[in-house]
């Protein structure tokens, strides 16, 4: 036994000798090389080590890619409302604060070393890489900087994102902030409304707003010739985010960019009347067409300013658009919202909490119809209109809401609209959009909205579905 008890000491001792000779005598060159960042994809992001209330913990889930609402019924005066506003705004800053992930770079003046880059995530677009220049012009105001977002044309991506950021260095819009990207990959990926780049802008305002030095009711869009097919298309989908957007040198299908969707924000569209590659001059004027109608139907509904510049092709004067866009601010409680839930890469946005409700007649004061109007294309599609009449919570818990939705069936019969869908048609393979999923909701608010039904479910709820625009 005694034996048997040194022969396993011995062994021992060697195995630990052996170890530490291994350790000594790695490859130094390994030890040296950096480890490779890993990819950015949010559903493998850890939350913090440190304890989180239930509140925080739903914020993480949330930007995980999970869309449960919240679901305590913990009751709130009136008087708590304020408090609570503020303490529900502080609890998601610091889960974006906290949260794993590639972060903007600090906030200072606009210039070529004002750069960062974002990996996207590999399940979305591969091997996309972002970089983009992050900066400001002018002195900050005291809601913080007016924010737009530039997206560059289709030539080579290293020139376009250059010469974006000269352009835009010298509009007359200061005081601003922008967000200049650069396209992370050609070929079939060159288009600015895809699931990738639909990740990048809603991590980018979430991440603006929770800074405090981006004032989130004066956000715009604008780009030029892919990036005004880009811009026109996410001033669609994205409308509840803005105050305006500004294609140049485009025009999209309406199919792609329905106009109802931009009620009550400012939308620009500058064109060359000689510019009819892909149909772009037509296009436009289809857009001028719609929107001069909806808004003598609805005035002050859909301010615009679209033209056909005389004698010009491609190439136009780009400065007019941004510091006409200046000019207006989103108005984050509409009495009027007109909303069509159109597909964009195979992604729509996620149905709003009160039209999830639509027929649920004891949460909400509806109203549902259903008719057959025009479609431009083959899909059913639907479209949604709310109607609020805006009373404070202390006085009234029901907030008068009435919703009407309608479905669109069938084609076209007038001439006008059958020469639409054969442009459209043929544009298609220009502007057709692939497949995915879309898992984001609707863009958050800094305020929860005062119109609650008295309980801080209803108020979070609403607040991150549809009002407040702000949670991610």
């Amino acid at each position: 036994m005694k034996a048997t008890h040194l022969f396993l000491k011995k062994i021992g001792i060697l195995s630990i000798a052996t170890l530490l000779i291994a350790g000594c005598t790695s490859d130094p060159q390994k030890q040296d090389e950096p480890t490779p960042p890993s990819p950015e994809i949010p559903e493998e992001s850890e939350e913090p080590e440190e304890p989180v209330d239930d509140l925080t913990a739903f914020f993480y889930k949330h930007m995980n890619g999970e869309t449960a609402l919240w679901s305590d019924s913990e009751p709130i005066s009136a008087d708590q409302i304020v408090a609570k506003r503020e303490e529900v705004w502080n609890l998601w800053k610091k889960a974006c604060e906290s949260y794993n992930e590639e972060k903007l770079i600090a906030l200072n003046p606009l210039g070529s070393n004002s750069t960062g880059r974002w990996k996207l995530p590999a399940n979305l677009e591969p091997n996309a890489t972002m970089p983009y220049y992050w900066g400001t012009k002018g002195t900050e105001p005291a809601d913080g900087y007016p924010l737009f977002l530039y997206l560059h044309g289709s030539g080579d991506k290293d020139s376009e994102w250059i010469t974006g950021l000269n352009i835009c260095s010298g509009f007359d819009d200061a005081p601003s902030a922008y967000f200049i990207p650069q396209i992370p990959n050609t070929g079939n990926y060159y288009r600015w409304w895809q699931k990738a780049k639909q990740f990048a802008w809603e991590k980018l305002l979430r991440l603006a707003f929770a800074s405090g030095k981006i004032d989130p009711d004066r956000v715009y869009f604008f780009g030029i010739s892919e990036g005004g097919y880009g811009s026109q298309r996410l001033a669609s989908f994205y409308a509840d985010y803005l105050a305006g957007a500004g294609p140049m040198a485009g025009g999209e299908p309406l199919k792609n960019a329905p106009v109802e969707n931009c009620r009550n924000i400012a939308f620009s569209l500058r064109t060359g009347a000689n510019d009819n590659g892909f149909f772009r001059n037509t296009l436009t004027q289809y857009t001028k067409d719609e929107f001069d109608r909806l808004q003598s139907a609805n005035p002050g509904s859909f301010e615009h300013n679209i033209q056909l510049i005389p004698g010009m092709g491609h190439g136009i004067d780009y400065s007019p658009t941004t510091p006409w866009l200046k000019n207006y601010t989103r108005d984050p409680y509409p009495k009027t919202v007109s909303w069509e839930n159109f597909e964009m890469d195979g992604q729509r946005r996620q149905q709003p909490q009160l039209l999830r409700n639509v027929d649920n007649r004891q949460r909400h004061n509806t109203e549902r119809t259903d008719r057959k109007i025009p479609d431009y294309g083959n899909q059913q599609r639907h479209r949604y209109e709310i109607r609020q009449n805006i009373h404070s919570c202390h006085k009234r818990q029901d907030n008068g809401i009435s919703v009407a939705r309608t479905r669109r069936h069938g084609t076209a019969s007038d001439p006008h609209r059958k020469r639409q869908d054969r442009v459209q048609r043929q544009c298609r393979t220009r502007h057709q959009a692939p497949h995915q999923q879309l898992r984001h909701i609707l863009r958050p608010r800094k305020a929860l909205s005062c119109r609650h039904r008295g309980r801080l479910v209803c108020a979070l709820n609403r607040h991150i579905s549809f009002d407040s625009r702000r949670y991610m």
